[in-house]
């Protein structure tokens, strides 16, 4: 945080909403959401639903159902996403994006949302086909970013829309000015959010925290936290989407392919500490990247003090 704002009394108003004092802990519960993916199989289903089970109880603000590169998970998000609406007790927003379809069909995509009861859409541009990081080549007849889809999706009903940045440069981006022009953009289409990408390097989004307040991004910024275990499968990860791991992260996992209970606790610790620093400058909401389980997330909640209601048996 600035040195001004370290200097004011009171909490202000910025990208992230009321900010604390750096170095003062806010006594208000902190709001989570969780991100899950629409399962492939009988068995992936099946563990879904029981991360779903086991967040559930922690009472996430929301969660998101992500929408496969190219589309190609519609149908499976769309039944997942009317699944937790009428199973659950939790709010869903359904990814979407432009890849792989007409105006029109996305159009209509939109509206069945809202017939169905869904008031949160995350609309992103989306990845090729099987190219997660590919080049992106819009369809003649089809919407060209994601600030085209958020102007459709205000066009058609008064959805929650959340989109998606990138605090450490957009892999087709020339710089972090520019990201924060387009997600100014994004806001004046009818953005209500912007979820970031998974990131490690916390002072890296902090600066690009500080340049979009003086830019006048005025939105809630989430930061999305990615608490994974395995290394070399974050570097794949990672690595399409032109995100940064830093060189202490690889050295803790160092030696440690055969010890699965090890970087677990590694991950979560990171996890945590990420996240209480990042309280800390006055952030009061995480969005978890899942990956469809809910052990890590779950134990960093509870460090993070967000747990669920009591029922009156355990009190």
């Amino acid at each position: 945080m600035s040195a001004t704002a370290a200097a004011e009394v009171r909490p202000r108003q910025t990208a992230l909403g009321p900010v604390a004092r750096a170095g003062e802990r806010a006594t208000e519960r902190l709001e989570v959401s969780f991100e899950f993916s629409p399962p492939r199989t009988p068995e992936a289903e099946e563990s879904l639903w029981q991360a779903i089970r086991r967040l559930e109880p922690l009472h996430p603000s929301f969660v998101s159902v992500t929408y496969g590169a190219g589309g190609s998970t519609r149908e499976r998000t769309h039944r997942t996403v009317k699944r937790i609406l009428e199973e659950t007790r939790l709010t869903p927003a359904a990814h979407l994006t432009c890849v792989g379809a007409s105006r029109e069909e996305v159009d209509e995509v939109v509206r069945d949302y809202w017939r169905a009861g869904v008031r949160h859409i995350v609309a992103l541009r989306g990845d090729p086909p099987g190219q997660i990081g590919g080049a992106y080549q819009p369809r003649a007849d089809g919407y060209n970013n994601a600030t085209e889809l958020a102007r459709a999706i205000r066009a058609i009903a008064p959805f929650e829309i959340s989109v998606g940045l990138y605090p450490q440069v957009h892999p087709e981006s020339p710089s972090i000015e520019h990201d924060i022009e387009v997600l100014k953009a994004k806001i004046d289409a009818g953005a209500t959010r912007a979820i970031t990408q998974f990131f490690f390097d916390v002072d890296a989004f902090l600066r690009f925290r500080d340049k979009a307040d003086a830019a006048g991004v005025r939105i809630p910024i989430l930061p999305g936290i990615m608490p994974v275990s395995n290394f070399r499968g974050l570097q794949r990860m990672a690595g399409p989407c032109g995100i940064a791991l830093p060189a202490w992260l690889g050295t803790l996992f160092e030696g440690l392919d055969e010890d699965a209970d090890t970087r677990r606790l590694i991950a979560c610790s990171v996890a945590a500490e990420m996240c209480a620093k990042l309280e800390e400058e006055g952030f009061r909401a995480f969005h978890f990247y899942t990956l469809n389980r809910a052990d890590l997330v779950y134990a960093i909640c509870r460090v993070l003090g967000v747990r669920g209601v009591q029922t009156e048996a355990a009190q």
